[in-house]
């Protein structure tokens, strides 16, 4: 097998299966993929475009084609060298429903069911109403309603003999001990005997293993003509008798349905977020961890798995331990692989979003993160600070809206009192029994421990920190710290005694101080809540909130994104290169990613406008005069808002295709389409104007309709395009910041990971706009048909040039894979009149090393050209300055460059003449 030198992210689903996969892995290793990446395998909820709602870990997929699919896509993968990395869902399965045997199992017999202790649910709530019950916020309305409504039937299932209360798609099962309650309204004498045999459970010794045959015997009499049903009449809650019968009858079980808005507040068991349909696993527990994870070691034994993606990382009670678990696990399999399919080394990645100066610690094991910081490292550099506060200005004069790091700490109380509260209330009642055990902090009442809880998470800088038996690990400290100096801000002194505390509890004291016992489980059991809370409420108020209200650029806001941040200088982009080759030089490195809110080419296109601030500007004033007609006003105000129409303007920006013709009333409906999709998913995640809880159909529907008269009527026509020639203004140097991304990626310490048809030109949007079908046989083609570099750089817009960037630069990488894995990495010196607009570095290696070249900031370098190839004259006396001479002999350029003189300078104008970029390769 090749080793990892570039990995390609599949998205699968029952339209792109794992058979689709295996036609195509042809030309991925043409393309020099090393290894593909695909989305989840195991189970999921059918239907599924995502794989993340696992239902069943034991199964590979069958919508995606099964085993057996899975063994015909490795043994094509294996034809070519190729390995395959899969993710995996640690976190959370797919709950609600019908299709999780042990959700089910767990709904069936509560506490007593194999898999009571697998989701993570508190059974003992402080809400009498939930005492030992789990509630289910499933419904759509309120419990009493939907009762009253019959929205909640006692059904039947009379191929597995059970009863079950059904609401849409979910059914939630009816304990068998409470059978007979069913069964005794029933009026044949052979169900009145089974009634019998279902009441003897309660005294059996394994009910679960004795209540099968009974199941199959109810079925069997159902079958025979016994006739269930006819049971079900007297538990009909239309009726008053049976209201009150089904009613009772739902009380005795483990469970409580509830309204779905229920869930915010008085959730009793941990999600993925706040999403419902998500439940949390307590994958730290062992049988949790090998009952989750046995296909998946099963398939790295047999060889068909090569590496792993760990999705949500920060989900875990304790992510070093579940790692380094999964290490030890791993490492040990490895020696029972067959021999083809033999591995030295297993690599594991985790899913981090890795805040300012944070970095991933080394001590879990792993190989690294998935790259959503490179994403931000590439994105700084091509911002050029002297945009800044014009932007910014714009912004704020446009809009109206507060700026970024208040956004944020807005969004924080929201989601914290909002979607979170229960999970908010949970940690407060947590630290409130760590109080209660000290006498020294009995009297700390739940409402201060409340506010000076939220007054922490509201200005935590990061996702989480990792609080273990010893307390806050050194490299968390400065960030606990700094989440302590924002809450004194934001509370009055009365409350700072309160922090003092939280600072002790959160692990300035260690449990593994406190002798075994009670106060020590609820301690860690509080700083396990607490770090499981911090993530959630950065997620969603940051990506989920803040992102889509603030547009100061568009571009520095995307997923793993320091948006506070506009800009970054070559020496700290080299420095973070260093640091990762020193620390993780198998990082992977992503510029899009399935969770990417815009594409990594519409990125790099707005990038630009941080170089043509004062254009925008004035662009942005002439547009809301033209779009005047357009807005509506409303009774909550203008639709659409300011701001909501500056984000747009930015999406069309950045998103315009470089295809479209406005002469194409076709190609203007499907981008039409897509933007409508998009701003939808945008005012709702904003949740100022509507949101996913509450829709406001009519401002909604207010902006649509300004979507539809821009892109679509005739009145229109000259802000139409006015928008199209910006775009067009903006797409060559967007171009050019593309491929040099693309070549950094490539590049620089760490394993290049690109995402499914990204190899041609990426300017999606959103999910579910950066999930579309690849027009793989285009690519196919493209890539087989040898067009010269002259040619690929004068069609640019149809994406060719990127992928011979790709399919070259990977070539070199497999062609020298120790150079490029763990070669040094050296900054280069540039001087002359543009030298602030390069960036330089090399690779070295044992008797060969690459020069990397590209530039930076260079929109106005590239004047007016037609092609994203800034003019060789352009560059005037700008030079690169090697600390070593390259062979004039044995150095080429992948791009050109013309012949290599013994000299240790060499000019721009010669390497980049025949193309934006250039890497050239000295076989010393």
């Amino acid at each position: 097998m090749k080793p990892l030198t570039a990995t390609l992210r599949l998205q699968l689903h029952s339209d792109f299966t794992l058979d689709h996969a295996v036609p195509l892995v042809p030309y991925f290793a043409r393309l020099g993929i090393s290894h593909l990446y695909a989305s989840p395998i195991l189970t999921a909820r059918a239907g599924s475009r995502h794989g993340y709602d696992v239902v069943d870990p034991t199964r590979v997929n069958p919508e995606l084609g099964g085993e057996a699919a899975l063994e015909r896509l490795v043994a094509a993968l294996r034809q070519h060298g190729m390995g395959l990395i899969v993710d995996t869902v640690s976190n959370h399965m797919a709950v609600g429903g019908a299709d999780n045997p042990w959700w089910q199992s767990l709904l069936a017999w509560g506490r007593r069911s194999p898999y009571a202790e697998f989701f993570d649910i508190q059974w003992h709530s402080s809400d009498p109403l939930l005492a030992g019950q789990l509630l289910l916020p499933f419904l759509g309305s309120d419990y009493g309603a939907a009762l009253h409504n019959g929205e909640i039937p006692l059904t039947f299932d009379a191929h597995h003999g059970r009863f079950e209360v059904a609401h849409h798609e979910h059914r939630f099962p009816i304990c068998p001990l409470d059978y007979p309650r069913i069964l005794g309204q029933a009026e044949d004498p052979r169900l009145q005997a089974l009634a019998a045999h279902f009441s003897a459970l309660g005294e059996a010794a394994e009910p679960l293993r004795e209540v099968q045959p009974l199941h199959r015997e109810l079925a069997r009499l159902a079958a025979a003509g016994a006739d269930p049903q006819s049971a079900l009449a007297a538990f009909d809650s239309r009726a008053e008798a049976g209201f009150k019968r089904l009613h009772l009858l739902l009380e005795r079980q483990t469970y409580r349905l509830a309204s779905w808005r229920t869930a915010a507040d008085d959730i009793n068991w941990r999600r993925f977020f706040d999403i419902n349909e998500l439940g949390g696993l307590r994958v730290e527990r062992a049988v949790v961890f090998e009952a989750t994870h046995a296909k998946l070691f099963e398939l790295i034994e047999r060889g068909l798995v090569d590496g792993l993606r760990i999705d949500h990382i920060d989900g875990l009670a304790d992510p070093r331990r579940y790692c380094r678990n999964l290490r030890r696990r791993v490492d040990s399999l490895l020696a029972r692989r067959p021999v083809d399919a033999a591995l030295a080394h297993f690599p594991i990645y985790v899913e981090k979003i890795l805040g300012t100066d944070e970095h991933l610690h080394r001590d879990w094991l792993t190989d690294g993160t998935t790259g959503y910081e490179f994403m931000n490292q590439v994105s700084l550099l091509q911002h050029d600070p002297a945009g800044e506060l014009t932007l910014e200005e714009l912004w704020r004069s446009t809009s109206e809206r507060p700026e970024f790091p208040e956004e944020v700490r807005i969004a924080r109380l929201l989601v914290l009192n909002a979607s979170l509260a229960g999970d908010c209330e949970s940690v407060a009642q947590a630290l409130l029994q760590v109080a209660r055990d000290d006498l020294m902090t009995r009297d700390l009442t739940l409402g201060a421990i409340r506010r000076a809880l939220q007054a922490l998470v509201e200005h935590y800088p990061v996702y989480r920190t990792y609080i273990n038996a010893c307390g806050r690990p050194a490299e968390d400290e400065a960030f606990f710290q700094q989440a302590l100096a924002g809450a004194r801000q934001s509370l009055g002194e009365a409350d700072w005694p309160l922090l003092e505390q939280l600072e002790r509890w959160l692990g300035g004291q260690p449990w593994r101080h406190l002798p075994p016992g009670r106060p020590r489980k609820h301690l860690r059991h509080a700083c396990v809540r607490f770090q499981q809370l911090t993530a959630p409420s950065a997620a969603k108020a940051v990506e989920d909130t803040a992102f889509y209200r603030s547009a100061r650029l568009l571009s520095r806001n995307d997923v793993g994104f320091d948006a506070e941040r506009f800009s970054a200088d070559a020496a700290w982009f080299h420095n973070e290169a260093q640091r990762r080759l020193r620390d993780f030089p198998d990082n992977l490195l992503a510029t899009a990613t399935h969770d990417h809110k815009r594409g990594e080419d519409c990125r790099a296109r707005l990038a630009v406008l941080s170089e043509r601030a004062p254009w925008l500007a004035s662009r942005v004033e002439h547009w809301r005069e033209l779009a005047a007609p357009l807005r509506e006003t409303l009774d909550d105000g203008q639709a659409p808002s300011p701001g909501d129409e500056l984000l747009l303007l930015q999406t069309l920006l950045g998103s315009w295709p470089l295809e479209l013709d406005l002469e194409d009333a076709q190609g203007l409906q499907r981008y039409a389409e897509r933007i409508r999709q998009w701003q939808c998913k945008a005012l709702r995640e904003a949740k100022l104007r509507s949101s996913w809880a509450a829709p406001n159909e009519r401002y909604e529907a207010a902006c649509a309709a300004y979507v539809d008269g821009l892109l679509l009527d005739e009145e229109n026509q000259q802000l139409r395009q006015s928008l199209h020639e910006a775009a067009q203004r903006l797409a060559c140097p967007g171009a050019l910041n593309g491929l040099v991304q693309s070549l950094l990626r490539m590049t620089t310490p760490g394993v290049p990971d690109l995402y499914q048809g990204n190899e041609y030109w990426d300017l999606s949007l959103v999910d579910p706009d950066n999930r579309r079908p690849v027009d793989y046989p285009a690519r196919r083609a493209s890539l087989d048909d040898g067009t010269p570099l002259a040619e690929l750089l004068a069609h640019w817009r149809d994406g060719r040039i990127k992928q011979a960037l790709v399919a070259r630069v990977l070539d070199a990488r497999q062609a020298h894979p120790e150079l490029f894995q763990r070669g040094a990495y050296l900054p280069l010196t540039v001087q002359g009149r543009h030298a602030d607009q390069v960036l330089a570095f090399a690779r070295l290696g044992q008797g060969e090393r690459a020069v990397i070249v590209v530039p930076r900031l260079a929109s106005a370098l590239l004047g007016a050209a037609a092609t994203p190839l800034i003019p060789a004259q352009n560059w005037d006396d700008t030079r690169l300055v090697l600390p070593f001479a390259l062979s004039p002999a044995n150095c080429s350029g992948l791009f050109g460059g013309g012949a290599v003189s013994p000299s240790r300078e060499l000019m721009l104008s010669t390497v980049l003449a025949e193309f934006p970029v250039n890497v050239l390769i000295d076989h010393a």
